[in-house]
């Protein structure tokens, strides 16, 4: 009883802040552990679905929260404390609150975007296939809009005027250009990129005009990075891409077999029956695009072969895969080559020996 009355003693001696900020530190842990456990019940419930959208919200929502609890509890637990000691300090806690929130507002709306591009691109969350570049270039376009906002709003909080900045930022915004007009055309040339799109994320690309050939990894405002087939990173400024021819094989709707195959001409009497079956072979072959164009023709009379032309189209642009169809159909037309008792042909030469001209064995003299 005597600790009650010296407590309350002492509460009557103006010390009543010093509960008050135990009672707002005390509901601030609370409302931290509500929300975490709230939460975590919501994220594992979402887990359990496909709905891209929860998750990222779910999951950008749960660090940025709990600053936000802290922040709001600490900043009016040391207001009371500087307004009691009339302390200086007092005039900068409400806008540091201000600052505080649209940082962490900014932060979870980044986050927010983040995750949601990732559960875009991610096979576990869309069943069909969704195109990397577009979905990159609206988060970055959402990423910077969002900082620019945060940026114009924290300024206005602060007491500066958006439109005196806004004003500065035209003026300002000429003499940057003539200053940085590499840097802008880098951009547009990214704008153009993603407008166009004439290659893609994961695309194999090559350029006629410059040594550029690779896979594309990442497309950005001013750089693109392609890896090289030997596993090297080149970066070209996006501005290179609107003045160079571009080929995009990854592409191509098939892939062609285009081969010359010569037979001797002792096998002229052979060779339109193999021109034939291996026309016929073609035309079965469950690898071929029958939609395409095939030939099989006779084709030329070579310095040592009769040579004959097979022209036609496999129905994958996998690289690997292709090599292999074709490697298989290349072995399959020798044997075909050689069951009609023919051969291929290679250089040979003859040598015609003059009548009356006799050859004798060793030690011996020509004799005409």
């Amino acid at each position: 009883m005597e600790y009650i009355n010296k407590f309350s003693k002492w509460l009557g001696e103006g010390n009543y802040w010093i509960l008050h900020v135990f009672v707002i530190v005390a509901i601030m842990l609370v409302a931290a552990l509500v929300a975490k456990i709230i939460l975590a019940r919501l994220v594992k419930r979402a887990e359990s679905s496909r709905n891209l959208w929860d998750d990222a919200l779910l999951g950008a929502l749960q660090r940025p929260l709990n600053w936000l609890i802290w922040l709001i509890g600490l900043t009016m637990a040391a207001q009371i404390a500087a307004e009691v000691s009339e302390n200086t300090l007092l005039d900068i806690f409400a806008p540091a609150r201000k600052v505080g929130v649209i940082v962490l507002i900014t932060w979870f709306l980044v986050s927010f975007i983040s995750r949601a591009e990732e559960n875009f691109r991610s096979p576990d969350y869309t069943d069909e296939p969704v195109d990397e570049t577009t979905v990159q270039a609206i988060a970055k376009l959402l990423r910077m809009s969002v900082f620019i906002t945060a940026l114009l709003v924290l300024l206005q909080s602060l007491g500066y005027s958006i439109s005196g900045v806004l004003a500065f930022g035209g003026i300002g915004g000429i003499a940057v250009g003539f200053a940085a007009k590499d840097l802008l055309a880098n951009f547009f040339g990214g704008l153009m990129i993603f407008m166009d799109r004439p290659f893609s994320v994961g695309d194999w690309v090559r350029s006629p005009d410059q040594e550029i050939e690779g896979t594309v990894e990442d497309i950005g405002w001013r750089l693109t990075r392609i890896r090289t087939f030997d596993k090297r990173p080149l970066y070209i400024p996006n501005s290179t891409f609107t003045h160079i021819s571009l080929e995009n094989p990854s592409r191509m709707s098939n892939r062609r077999i285009k081969e010359t195959i010569g037979v001797r001409y002792d096998d002229a009497a052979r060779l339109p029956a193999i021109v034939e079956q291996v026309k016929e072979y073609l035309q079965q072959h469950p690898e071929i695009d029958h939609n395409q164009i095939l030939m099989v023709n006779f084709n030329a009379f070579a310095a040592y072969s009769l040579d004959f032309f097979i022209y036609t189209f496999t129905k994958t642009t996998d690289w690997k895969t292709y090599h292999e169809i074709k490697q298989g159909v290349l072995f399959d037309i020798l044997a075909i080559i050689e069951k009609n008792g023919a051969e291929c042909a290679f250089p040979t030469s003859t040598v015609h020996v003059p009548d009356g001209l006799k050859l004798t064995g060793q030690g011996d003299k020509v004799a005409s």
